[in-house]
């Protein structure tokens, strides 16, 4: 079972900007989608942002213009920059990866804390 670590989170003012980091253990294989969750307290998980392995991303629209999605294929690293970060973006960080097939997995981080203050 590939295992998901992320690292990156941690307290930030309203303004400023933070880059986490998710990396898949093992290599040899290809991971069609990586992504970035969260969860709000109280609030159900939603979706961030999302890469494919040919690097076509798509975000969420209350992120669109301040968070940027990349990967590095060959580290099977995902890497989420945001900038601009309001209170409202205060969550756990889940780090997500899908291998499409027969011989397919869904995986997910253990999380990390992002707090923005006012």
């Amino acid at each position: 079972q590939v295992q998901l670590v992320e690292s990156g989170g941690g307290l930030i003012q309203a303004g400023g900007s933070l880059r986490l980091s998710c990396a898949a253990s093992g290599n040899g294989f290809t991971i069609n989608v990586m992504a970035w969750y969260r969860q709000a307290p109280g609030k159900q998980r939603e979706w961030v942002a999302g890469i494919t392995s040919g690097g076509v991303t798509n975000y969420a629209d209350s992120v669109k213009g301040r968070f940027t999605i990349s990967r590095d294929n060959a580290k099977n690293t995902v890497f989420l920059q945001m900038n601009s970060l309001k209170p409202e973006d205060t969550a756990v960080y889940y780090c997500n990866a899908v291998r499409f097939g027969s011989s397919g997995w869904n995986a997910w981080g253990q999380g990390t804390q992002v707090t923005v203050s006012s």
